[in-house]
């Protein structure tokens, strides 16, 4: 008898516990809602190191982890084996959480890409821009996002992710349609195949405002470019500055992030008016203490 009575009592509390584990975990989403806590981290668009990595590698990387940075987003690096790239990040204590590439390769080679990126690390990819072929026109440049969206289709199978990195060209529009080239891809294609690797900076020289773009892609923008404009302008009519020391409103758009789902905020700087590890290291520490403090 006392055998049973115990059965009854542990099966009652095996159900209020699994009660209170579901009052708990519908506390914890609403809460981490409200934090914006699909962020996953701050990363670093190694680009921006493109020219010391050029001569050493292994040391540039070593610096970028010494700063405090975990991830990075592969991309302007030397042309190495998938294996030596994921060796290299591997011992500098590192993780690709991104990479640059075009979406050629997935076109005509998709099973070899998709394992090159795999063994690097890198489940999020993304074009520098739309491919040379179809820009000119406004015919050309929806079958460019004919073509992205099945690459993107392809890519969501085998549990990969595809974006389009914008620079301010995408802001301009084709004479016969009003609408930004970058409204026409994102209207033209699926969202679950193609996401928008915003660029903050190139958004605001594109004429756009960074927050309220955000905000435009809510839940389409899980890997964005932090970067920074000085006043004075030069490369392509920029120049970059460390996070928080230029013109970008970053408390505006650290809350049009949030909202809108950012999981990674990957820091770029495409020029520097001084030591690019310097500018590296100031960012690294504007984004820890605005986002992971």
């Amino acid at each position: 008898m006392s055998k049973n009575y115990g059965s009854d009592i542990s099966r009652r509390d095996a159900l209020l516990a699994l009660g209170a584990l579901a009052v708990s975990a519908r506390a914890g989403m609403a809460i981490a809602e409200e934090k914006g806590e699909s962020m996953k981290g701050i990363a670093l668009q190694l680009y921006s190191l493109r020219k010391p990595a050029r001569d050493d590698l292994a040391g540039t990387l070593k610096k970028v982890r010494d700063m405090g940075w975990e991830y990075v987003q592969w991309s302007g690096m030397p042309d190495l084996p998938a294996e030596e790239i994921r060796a290299s990040l591997d011992t500098a204590g590192l993780k690709a959480i991104a990479a640059h590439c075009g979406v050629e390769g997935f076109e005509t080679d998709f099973e070899n890409q998709v394992k090159f990126w795999k063994t690097v690390g890198s489940m999020d990819v993304a074009p520098g821009g739309m491919m040379g072929d179809c820009r000119d026109s406004l015919e050309a440049w929806k079958r460019g996002a004919a073509r992205l969206d099945a690459v993107g289709a392809k890519l969501r199978e085998v549990g990969m992710r595809l974006s389009y990195h914008n620079h301010d060209s995408e802001f301009k529009t084709f004479p016969e349609d009003p609408r930004t080239k970058l409204d026409i891809l994102y209207e033209s294609t699926d969202p679950k195949n193609i996401c928008a690797e915003l660029d903050l900076a190139w958004v605001y020289v594109g004429g756009a405002d960074p927050a309220a773009t955000l905000l435009k892609y809510t839940n389409r923008c899980p890997v964005i470019h932090a970067k920074d404009l000085a006043k004075k302008r030069i490369l392509r009519g920029a120049q970059f500055m460390p996070l928080g020391q230029g013109i970008l409103n970053w408390d505006e758009i650290f809350a049009a992030g949030k909202k809108a789902g950012v999981e990674w905020w990957v820091y770029e700087q495409d020029n520097a008016d001084r030591d690019i590890f310097e500018c590296a290291q100031l960012s690294y520490d504007f984004l820890k203490k605005n986002l992971l403090s």
